[in-house]
This record gives structure tokens, sequence and C-alpha cells, in this order.
């Protein structure tokens, strides 16, 4: 048993690490993907409005598949790792959601702002990080909150190519005749979703005196 338990933190911890870089590194990677689909620059605007609409547009499955095979068939340059083939796939998929989540968040802010600022003599970037970012981060938390859930659950979806995550590690002993594993893999999800949405729903509150 304690062999069993030993494999199935060891399969969780790959979903924690692959959550946690994906979640680093898609947060900012949103945010200048955001920046490329309002430029007033109309070719790149449209070059990452493409973009996004593909990523968004099909199955984070078949990303992984593409991430760890296309650079060997397309360029005979074979990705040599499974979790670099995989944090690349989520990165990238997770970064065009939250860049719409952003996107949303700026574009609700009323212009008056922005004009307001402007007669105050303050630069667009001061008007940005003094008056428009806090409330665009109020704005944004409770859906951004949804789609850090929903990556913790799709961490899962590294067994495809073959990454040894939890339910991969469960999956092998319900072929010696053992349930209890398997099962025992929601345990873990619930708990890591408890502590995230405990979290998340602090911040949340911690946000409520900035009116909006």
């Amino acid at each position: 048993m304690n062999i069993i338990i030993t494999s199935l933190l060891e399969g969780f911890w790959l979903n924690t690490l692959l959550f946690i870089l994906t979640l680093l590194m898609a947060v900012p990677l949103g945010l200048v993907i955001t920046f490329g689909s309002m430029s007033k620059f109309k070719p790149l605007k449209w070059l990452v409005k493409t973009f996004v609409w593909v990523i968004r547009g099909t199955p984070l499955m078949l990303q992984l598949f593409v991430v760890l095979y296309a650079p060997g068939l397309l360029f005979d340059v074979p990705m040599k790792s499974r979790m670099t083939a995989a944090l690349i796939a989520f990165v990238v998929n997770y970064a065009a959601y939250f860049s719409e989540i952003y996107r949303g968040g700026i574009e609700s802010i009323s212009k008056g702002q922005y004009e307001a600022g402007a007669v105050l003599g303050m630069t667009k970037s001061q008007v940005f990080f003094k008056v428009v970012l806090m409330q665009v981060i109020k704005r944004i938390v409770p859906p951004m909150s949804n789609e850090i859930i929903t990556l913790t659950k799709d961490t899962s979806l590294a067994r495809v190519i073959g990454l040894a995550e939890i339910i991969m590690c469960a999956e092998r002993y319900t072929k010696q005749g053992l349930i209890w594993p398997l099962f025992s893999t929601g345990l873990f999800f619930l708990l890591f979703n408890g502590i995230l949405t405990l979290l998340l729903g602090w911040l949340e509150r911690k946000l409520d005196y900035f009116k909006v």
C-alpha cells in the first residue's frame, strides 16, 4: 500500500508542477497576447486574433500531440522531452484564454477614465497602472479563477502523451484489480481545488474595498 501511495504522490507532483509552471508562464504571456490583439497595427492585430481563435477552437489534447510530434515530422527535430512538450502546449493554450479575459477586462473600463487622466496631465502608462489596472484586476479575478481551477483538472490530459501523472499512475493498479487508487485521484483534485477556491475567494474579498 505504501508503494501505491508513493506512486500516486509522485504522479500528483507532476500534475502540480505542470500547473505551477503553466500558471507562471501563461499569465504574463496572456498579457502580451492581449496587447497584440488590441494593437492598432492591423496586420499584427488580425494575426494574433487568428492565433487565439485557432488555439481556443481546437482541443488541448490535439495541441499536445501537435507539439510533441510536429517538430520531428515537419523539421526532423524530434521533441526530446515529453514534459517540455506538455508545458509548451499548456502555456500556449491557457495564455490564449487568459488573453481574452484580460482584453474583456481592459475594454470594460470606460474611455472617460482615460480622458480624465489625460486632463490631469497623466501619461497613458500612468493612467493604466495607477487608475485602470486595479479595476481590471478586480473584474478579471472571477473568470481567471474558473480558468485556474480548470487548469488543475486539465493537467490530467498530460497522460495522452505518456506523462505519468496521477490518473495514469492509478490506472496501472486497476489492471491489478484495485479500484481505490483511481477513486483516490478524485480526492487529490478535490483537496487541491478546495485550497485554490479558498485562496481565490480570499483574493476576491480582498479586492472588495476597491469599488468599480
